[in-house]
């Protein structure tokens, strides 16, 4: 009843976790290093900022997390993907304003540490910096005992950018008669998760590793697909071809993301019909009999981003976006917007 206690007794095992620190400060080394100064191990992470390129440089940051994807991968036992999708969800977010990432942190909370989880998490969160080209400079990993059950975490990723002044896209520009070019998701990204799950786990009561014919694959594989990170795709397309307007198609669907980067003097006019869904999609909205409305305001239905184009620059930024290897679509145009109509109309 009077032994001594311990942290460990508690459920933190601070040993535990220092050599945890020395195996990711390996890993972290993969991940772009231009600029950093001190990363992985110090009380804070430091980056040489090189404005020398910028007029008047603005910074740009974003926060997000996975939201109950983690679920999925729990359920799989994978963790190598999931900070893919933590990366992606960042710095998509500050790529829609023209925004270059520099660097990105990322939050880990566990009920205990699993190293071998934590380990394969962190590989994800380095691929995803490799793909958008930012650095991986520092993060925290929790142990949270009573808090999460088991084998189960939550993730939250930060990333600071750079942009100048002069070419942010912020939608001021857009005007009747610009073009909206969809590019293609990866399929559901990381958002409508617990829809998702309801659906295929409880209505259906799938197991992660049976396979769904209209997929091709099993239903984890599916719902584990990472999110597709497009901040490299736009830099380079804003490089040589204007942009005036982008919205990154998370939560919310296109009902909601879209209307955020529009004028109040203008709606855009979507064809429905101007490109076909993953595979992924149908299957949900048939297996959870959900109304289009819903599924439109819930998942990004097959796409990701949406640029909005001046006319004359729309074959362009088709054929350079074809040549990258994405799948872009004209999906509508802007028009004018009469007082108190919805600033989305489909056709």
């Amino acid at each position: 009843m009077n032994e001594s206690l311990t942290y460990q007794d508690a459920g933190v095992d601070i040993d535990k976790a220092n050599r945890f620190i020395k195996t990711i400060k390996k890993i972290t080394r993969e991940a772009p290093r231009s600029g950093v100064i001190a990363g992985i191990g110090g009380f804070s992470g430091l980056y040489s900022l090189d404005v020398s390129q910028y007029e008047k440089p603005v910074l740009v940051s974003s926060t997000d997390g996975v939201g109950t994807k983690v679920k999925v991968a729990c359920m799989m036992d994978k963790h190598d993907t999931i900070g893919i999708d933590l990366v992606a969800m960042c710095v998509n977010d500050i790529a829609v304003q023209g925004a270059k990432p520099l660097f990105f942190l990322d939050y880990l909370s566990m009920g205990t540490l699993v190293p071998e989880t934590a380990e394969a998490i962190v590989r994800g969160i380095v691929e995803g910096c490799k793909q958008a080209k930012c650095a991986l400079i520092g993060g925290e990993t929790a142990e949270m005992p009573g808090l999460y059950s088991n084998g189960e975490y939550d993730l939250a990723g930060f990333v600071v950018g750079i942009v100048d002044n002069s070419k942010i896209v912020d939608g001021s520009e857009i005007a009747v008669g610009h073009k909206l070019i969809g590019i293609a998701s990866s399929g559901l990204h990381s958002n409508g998760y617990s829809l998702a799950r309801k659906i295929c786990f409880e209505r259906l009561k799938l197991k992660v590793d049976d396979t769904v014919d209209i997929l091709g694959r099993t239903i984890g594989e599916e719902l584990l697909e990472p999110t597709k990170i497009y901040s490299e795709v736009v830099r380079h397309v804003l490089r040589d071809l204007p942009i005036h307007g982008i919205a990154h198609i998370s939560g919310g669907g296109i009902v909601d993301n879209l209307p955020r980067i529009l004028p109040s003097s203008c709606k855009a006019l979507i064809d429905k019909a101007s490109w076909e869904p993953p595979p992924v999609f149908t299957f949900l909205q048939e297996a959870g009999k959900l109304s289009k409305r819903e599924m439109m305001r819930t998942f990004n239905n097959g796409i990701g981003l949406i640029l909005v184009v001046p006319e004359r620059a729309t074959e362009g930024i088709m054929e350079f976006l074809a040549a990258m290897d994405e799948k872009p679509y004209v999906i509508g145009s802007i028009v004018e917007r009469k007082k108190g109509s919805h600033q989305i109309t489909w056709v």
